[in-house]
């Protein structure tokens, strides 16, 4: 360690604020999920009392929450994910000036934050006549009276996944279109050859292989974006709880005890789990994406 010093030194600032804003309040967290902790009196231990409270006895966590979540992530991810290859993809086959205004068009809902865009969504499913959806279903016959979108327990979620999936051309967007367009199109000539004849069979056999790293860095990215968007549905419909639990997933949950209730040791034990769910889902990817042959 003496020997490369200076090497230590250079990485300091960014390992220092790892340790402060990422080791140390996961740490505490997990901690805190073994307490029961209201913010104003000092943590009591409890041991596995919460995690025990969370899958025999939360109810609303058992019916509204995990359907919601699973539900949540399974359009969200896997779709954002293969829509954003497929934008990329498309993109990718563009001249210059248009692939830049077309990445950054897909690139910038991804930067708005989570009020900003409910606003703008908030116009879209509003539940009167002026609403933009509500207004164009009345124009043209197919409905008789306004829709409620964001308070009705039959849209909101699914409202929740089109907002979600919308925004997610994020870093993993960029990351895929950087990947394809850094593909060497020799490989492309050679595959043509060894008698690749489609474009399809390219995309298969060809880009796909050749840009697993940063596949692999978007199947994250996109996790982590699906599971911490859920507090759209927060909001969209202006309350938590919302409305009838139809929008509930596990971030909205964890604020609801966390910053509602002061239960934060409960919330805590639902962070970790929701941590412990990232990371399975990560190392599925790994295992996926991973480059077996260089093992």
């Amino acid at each position: 360690m003496w020997k490369y010093r200076l090497s230590y030194l250079f990485i300091a600032p960014f390992m220092i604020l790892f340790l402060i804003f990422i080791v140390v309040p996961v740490l505490a967290a997990i901690g805190l999920s073994f307490t029961y902790f209201n913010s104003i009196q000092f943590p009591t231990w409890t041991g596995w009392l919460n995690y025990q409270t969370l899958f025999s006895q939360d109810i609303v966590f058992l019916q509204n929450v995990l359907p919601n979540t699973f539900k949540f992530s399974l359009f969200v991810g896997p779709v954002g994910f293969v829509l954003a290859f497929l934008l990329a993809w498309f993109i990718a086959q563009l001249p210059n000036t248009l692939r830049t205004g077309y990445a950054l068009a897909m690139y910038v809902p991804s930067l708005a934050a989570g009020v900003a865009m409910s606003v703008v969504w908030q116009v879209m499913f509003s539940g009167d006549r002026t609403g933009y959806i509500n207004s164009f279903l009345l124009k043209w016959g197919f409905i008789t009276e306004p829709i409620i979108f964001l308070q009705d327990q039959d849209w909101l979620l699914n409202i929740m996944i089109v907002v979600s999936i919308w925004s997610s051309m994020g870093i993993g967007f960029l990351a895929m279109l950087a990947g394809l367009l850094n593909v060497d199109k020799e490989l492309y000539d050679a595959g043509k050859i060894d008698g690749i004849s489609s474009r399809l069979q390219e995309i298969w056999y060809i880009t796909v292989p050749m840009m697993k790293p940063q596949l692999l860095f978007a199947g994250v990215m996109s996790i982590i974006h699906t599971l911490q968007a859920g507090s759209i549905g927060v909001q969209l419909s202006g309350s938590n709880p919302t409305p009838n639990y139809a929008g509930q997933v596990m971030i909205s949950h964890i604020e609801d005890y966390g910053f509602i209730r002061f239960e934060l040791g409960y919330a805590s034990a639902i962070s970790v789990v929701l941590l412990v769910m990232m990371f399975l889902l990560s190392r599925i990817f790994f295992y996926l994406l991973e480059d077996k042959e260089g093992k």
